[in-house]
């Protein structure tokens, strides 16, 4: 009975500890800033659905929804933050919906497989990242108008990046399952 008391804590300390880094990664994630015509990308969606298929769905949101939580309270964790302000008003700006949609991609991400050929993976990593924008436009349409060109401002620009990262992360696909089955 004490081993598996043992067992459950060091569960949960193990949690807590992936947690905590996930979220220092993810804000990382945030300020590092590659070069991409049109517009610079973040790691961060890359992060984000690895984070839900290396750690599954628990840990991973547990760890996405600690990194909104810093930012929220003002921890300078988002892209564009302390240079765009911090906290809640940075939150609930023009990038909330992509923010929020961050949660639902990891989830969906969590669904991919070892077993999975690469063209399935693309598929369902596709999906995960849709939804981030899909949440995206319509927080941003509700928030400056639909009279502006939402897509053109807030999808477009980054579909090259979005694409490069999830083939990448496809093709590391097998290996970074491999190693879920240590985590």
């Amino acid at each position: 009975m004490e081993l598996i008391k043992q067992n459950s804590h060091s569960r949960i300390i193990k949690s807590v500890i992936i947690i905590f880094f996930g979220s220092i990664a993810l804000a990382i994630s945030a300020k590092i800033k590659i070069p991409f015509y049109p517009v610079p990308m973040t790691m961060q969606t890359f992060v984000v659905l690895f984070l839900g298929m290396i750690f599954g769905y628990k840990i991973g949101i547990a760890t996405v929804i600690l990194y909104l939580f810093e930012g929220i309270i003002g921890l300078p964790v988002f892209s564009n933050s302390p240079e765009r302000g911090v906290g809640l008003t940075y939150f609930v700006g023009p990038t909330m919906g992509y923010l929020v949609g961050f949660i639902l991609a990891c989830f969906l991400a969590s669904f991919v497989k070892e077993k999975d050929n690469y063209l399935k993976i693309f598929f369902k990593l596709s999906l995960s990242v849709s939804v981030i924008y899909i949440l995206g436009i319509l927080w941003l349409g509700n928030l400056i108008g639909w009279d502006k060109p939402i897509i053109q401002l807030g999808v477009t620009p980054f579909l090259p990046a979005e694409i490069t990262k999830i083939l990448l992360l496809s093709l590391l696909s097998k290996q970074i399952l491999k190693i879920k089955k240590f985590t």
